[in-house]
């Protein structure tokens, strides 16, 4: 058993393949589709992949994807557009791999070490922390964010909503009222088919909204080729009066849907197209999907609270390397500010 880097996904033997899958079923950010594309799409030149491995021959027995910076402040492999970040670790000898993987990570030139988000009941990484400290590491943890899920039961979307708030239900059928009679809307779903249009379309209602402008234009085209291939795209667009006024972009993998972007024109906002197209899509991945669990994935907006009935914390877990050389490194205190922020 070794620890070994890679900075390429090219490199990894394909073992560890095995454990991306096994991520993949706990969440699509744990998927190595999620990881290829982010890290192709939505990283700053200055910003380098690192995936830091226990191995043990052609088998890989843990996966730490981070990205690295020459200022020796070094972060999970993630983005704003992630939700949720763990370790990828086997489930045998579990103890021996988070020694040897925290032996190793005390070897790299980094400072600190920022893991993002991150679960507030994580088991797999309260092991990492424990093994970290037992390798002299200083360890942090900050809260991050809110975050709202539902998990179904066996409902259909009529019992769903039916749970819901009374003015949710009345504002739906309300608005759905008024479009159809004022100008007549149309919902068209896309999976795999006319994605580009698709896109353009929502592009164009993106502009349109209050939303600022994305920060990393390649990233979300490039993500919903790369998740309709294994058919967990599902992309809505509502069109009134045959023009784009709002998009959704979800994603079913492994029967938990996750709400990931959303936007509507507010020239069409005294409709609620945000929430006649939920609402839509909303009983698309319970009655057609059967999906078990729908995730409104980042933020506590109080809109998010009327879909959804379980509220869980995401956190940040710090590592400050005590073996690093400390003549480059900033006081401790500035640091922890930093870390904090």
């Amino acid at each position: 058993m070794e620890f070994v880097c890679y900075t390429d996904w090219e490199q990894l033997p394909a073992s560890a393949d095995t454990l991306f899958a096994r991520g993949e079923k706990n969440s699509l950010f744990f998927s190595r589709r999620w990881y290829e594309n982010l890290a192709a799409n939505a990283l700053d030149d200055d910003l380098h992949l690192l995936l830091a491995c226990v191995v043990d021959g052609d088998s890989v027995l843990a996966i730490l994807p981070l990205r690295t910076h020459h200022n020796g402040n070094w972060h999970a492999l993630n983005s704003y557009y992630t939700s949720l970040y763990t370790l990828l670790l086997s489930h045998v000898n579990q103890q021996a791999i988070l020694d040897c993987m925290a032996e190793g990570l005390g070897h790299l030139a980094f400072q600190s070490l920022r893991l993002e988000p991150v679960a507030q009941d994580d088991p797999t990484l309260d092991k990492l922390q424990q093994a970290m400290e037992d390798c002299g590491f200083e360890s942090h943890r900050y809260f991050r964010f809110i975050n709202w899920s539902h998990r179904l039961q066996g409902q259909s979307f009529e019992q769903y909503l039916a749970e819901r708030p009374s003015r949710v239900r009345n504002t739906i059928a309300r608005k759905r009222r008024k479009l159809q009679r004022e100008h007549g809307y149309e919902i068209r779903l896309y999976t795999d088919n006319d994605l580009k249009q698709a896109v353009a379309d929502y592009n164009t209602i993106y502009k349109a909204s209050w939303k600022t402008g994305e920060r990393f234009t390649s990233f979300v085209p490039a993500l919903v080729s790369t998740m309709a291939r294994p058919g967990w795209l599902r992309f809505a667009i509502l069109y009134i009066d045959d023009q784009p006024a709002a998009g959704q972009i979800w994603f079913v993998v492994h029967s938990k849907a996750s709400i990931f972007r959303l936007a509507y024109d507010e020239t069409w906002q005294r409709y609620s197209p945000g929430s006649i197209l939920t609402a839509y899509l909303m009983e698309h991945v319970i009655d057609t999907d059967k999906v078990e669990s729908i995730d409104f994935l980042t933020g506590n907006e109080h809109y998010k609270q009327d879909w959804m009935s379980e509220r869980r914390e995401r956190w940040r877990l710090v590592f400050v390397n005590k073996h690093e050389s400390k003549p480059r490194a900033k006081p401790l205190t500035r640091l922890l500010e930093w870390l904090k922020g």
